[in-house]
């Protein structure tokens, strides 16, 4: 962390973790070069709740990599991040206004409700390979964080990034 002022961060979507419990050395690589790069890691509540959901109403194949992510979040030095119960209803109401804009499909609630809780921990990206996320039109999202008066997060994947790094 720099001396004098906060460190960088990024927030993580689901499914990276998820990765990087499957081994996925993208996810991996992701991790080592931004780590190394001075960038904290960590993810907002839904991601919590979506991985717990995962690990008891998921396939086979997703509780075991949940409760792997679940498990090892610590020793990867990747951390959650609390919000106030202020916080939390000022993201439900925004994840809502970008499902009633049609950012977003109604079933990816979840998807929304992640950009509104990185924004109000001032997290300017969300790092993921979710499609929605990634095809989310940037000009009426920013539009909506800005008639939100928050601050904007962008989605952007884990390859690009290692790529805009380099």
């Amino acid at each position: 962390m720099a001396a004098n002022g906060p460190q960088k961060r990024l927030a993580l979507d689901t499914n990276v973790l998820l990765d990087l419990a499957e081994g996925q050395d993208f996810a991996w690589e992701f991790v080592e070069v931004f780590q190394g790069a001075g960038y904290a890691l960590c993810f907002p509540p839904t991601v919590l709740q979506e991985l717990v959901f995962a690990t008891l109403e998921g396939t086979a194949r997703e509780r075991a990599l949940a409760a792997k992510a679940l498990r090892n979040v610590e020793s990867w030095a990747i951390r959650s991040f609390d919000l106030s119960s202020i916080q939390e209803a000022l993201a439900e109401r925004f994840a809502q206004r970008l499902l009633d804009l049609g950012l977003l499909p109604p079933e990816e609630a979840n998807d929304a409700s992640i950009l509104a809780e990185a924004s109000l921990a001032d997290i300017p990206l969300l790092v993921t390979s979710d499609k929605h996320l990634l095809d989310i039109d940037d000009e009426p999202l920013l539009l909506t964080f800005n008639d939100a008066d928050l601050s904007p997060v962008s989605a952007a994947h884990p390859k690009r990034l290692l790529r805009a790094l380099r």
